[in-house]
């Protein structure tokens, strides 16, 4: 009789440890599914969203890098952002109830100044916490976009270009030219100016310096020197940046 419960109660036993090694395996194929999606996701459009951290957070990360692709395709061979995969992304953000913050990447070398100008514009009007981290460069239009968040950081090696627009081409030698380039520009310095501590008369000098090369006229800032100007926050690296989004996301729960 003994040895009749036992083999009932070790047959039990092999059924519940059976169980648990196929919880086990699902589990463990669920995360390498999931490992697999993340990889996918940051080699298609360099986005992932961040969400295993201990203050239970979901962070969208999204990189901004290499050129900035406007509406024509640039080469097979060019690192680029396109920005029809930035802007519906930023747009599924302010409508998600899931996501409770951005974290904006940059090492940009600038590029298309309407593509530019609209992911700004995105990042500026999303009512999630924004930071933005310079990382490398972000040069030309990068800054408005680097400038557009709620708060800014560049590493101590990061360098920011600052210059006049520029037109690849052929240019008609007219003055209706001309002050196209002009309102093109009163656009970027107009954002950047709206969104950080720097003044149109200063952002101006820097763009007009002729004691720097960079290609023609225009100033680089590096760490400091940018923060010094007034175009972005603090020196930082990606503890800090990642710190203090947690730290908005909580403000803004708390209000």
């Amino acid at each position: 009789m003994g040895s009749k419960e036992n083999h009932k109660h070790n047959g039990k036993e092999n059924k519940n440890d059976k169980n648990a090694r196929e919880e086990k395996r699902e589990e463990q194929e669920k995360q390498q599914e999931k490992e697999k999606h993340k990889d996918e996701r940051i080699e298609e459009s360099g986005q992932i969203t961040l969400d295993e951290n201990d203050k239970h957070h979901k962070i969208h990360l999204i990189t901004i890098i290499g050129e900035i692709e406007g509406h024509d395709n640039l080469s097979s061979s060019s690192k680029t952002t396109k920005y029809e995969h930035v802007l519906p992304q930023l747009a599924a953000i302010e409508d998600s109830k899931e996501i409770d913050g951005v974290l904006i990447l940059l090492n940009t070398m600038g590029g298309d100044v309407e593509a530019g100008l609209a992911i700004a514009e995105m990042i500026a009007s999303l009512s999630k916490p924004t930071v933005s981290l310079v990382l490398g460069g972000s040069h030309s239009i990068g800054v408005p976009i680097a400038v557009s968040t709620d708060y800014s950081y560049i590493v101590p090696t990061g360098t920011m270009v600052i210059h006049p627009v520029r037109l690849t081409g052929m240019v008609i030698g007219v003055q209706q030219t001309f002050d196209y380039f002009r309102q093109i520009q009163n656009r970027i310095t107009g954002f950047v100016c709206e969104h950080c501590k720097v003044s149109k008369s200063r952002i101006e000098e820097l763009m007009m310096e002729t004691g720097v090369l960079t290609k023609d006229v225009g100033t680089i800032l590096v760490g400091q020197e940018a923060v010094e100007e007034g175009i972005i926050c603090e020196v930082g690296g990606i503890k800090d940046a990642v710190a203090k989004l947690h730290e908005m996301v909580e403000k803004h729960k708390a209000e």
